[in-house]
């Protein structure tokens, strides 16, 4: 990402960091910017530090938006991550100078947490980085101490879908198969649901609302489509 020359950090210390979320149907993925520059070959979550003239929540706005071409996503500020080791590997700290114009030694981040329909398009900032989706669970070692933050994003969501799964809901496709449902849910959960149990439980939620349609392009059996009633949900909620 290219620096604005006419605006300045606010502190060469303070950076924000983004994790983005997304279900492509079998597995929860995190959206990824690849290092290309200084004969790096490793990956990192869309970050920034900030500018003099912006508050966090608007530094992270911008990150979005200038990563990934999308303005007015809703972002929450989820933790601060400030461990002293955070920027001990001299590549990475090669990588902030060239890429910030900045001589950095210690960074704090605050990092934010957002989640995606994975089939939205996305424009990518093509200068230093390629933007791709990852799948959570198999990571390969990230710069700086960024699988610490998306492990410790993916708690945050669980937590937070624990008490409101409309999250859940939030990151499956319009129509999803009952299978993608289940699949989302054990991921977040952490546990195994029974299919045949799952299929009742689902069928006694009336904002799940069965489609007369069917999956397309499948060697298997095509499965019935759902979709989600947002407003049955807020009715059921009541």
């Amino acid at each position: 990402m290219t620096n604005d020359p006419k605006r300045h950090f606010a502190l060469n210390h303070i950076s924000v960091d983004c994790v983005i979320l997304g279900f492509d149907g079998d597995r929860l993925n995190v959206l990824l910017l690849k290092r290309n520059d200084f004969k790096l070959n490793d990956m990192k979550l869309p970050g920034s530090l900030i500018y003099a003239d912006e508050n966090l929540d608007q530094a992270a706005s911008r990150i979005m938006e200038d990563y990934t071409g999308m303005a007015g996503v809703e972002m929450e500020q989820f933790r601060a991550f400030g461990s002293l080791d955070r920027t001990s590997n001299p590549d990475d700290v090669q990588w902030l100078v060239r890429s910030q114009n900045e001589r950095v030694e210690r960074i704090v981040t605050v990092a934010y947490i957002t989640i995606l329909r994975i089939n939205k398009t996305l424009s990518a900032n093509k200068k230093d980085s390629s933007l791709f989706w990852a799948p959570v669970d198999s990571l390969p070692k990230l710069a700086f101490d960024h699988n610490a933050i998306v492990a410790a994003a993916v708690e945050h969501f669980a937590r937070v879908a624990y008490f409101n799964n409309e999250y859940i809901f939030r990151l499956l496709p319009r129509k999803f198969t009952i299978l993608q449902f289940r699949k989302l849910y054990e991921i977040v959960y952490r546990t195994k649901a029974d299919p045949g149990n799952f299929h009742k439980k689902v069928s006694q939620m009336p904002y799940v609302v069965p489609l007369d349609e069917k999956e397309t392009g499948q060697r298997h059996r095509a499965a019935r489509l759902y979709r989600y009633d947002r407003k049955a949900f807020k009715k059921n909620m009541i």
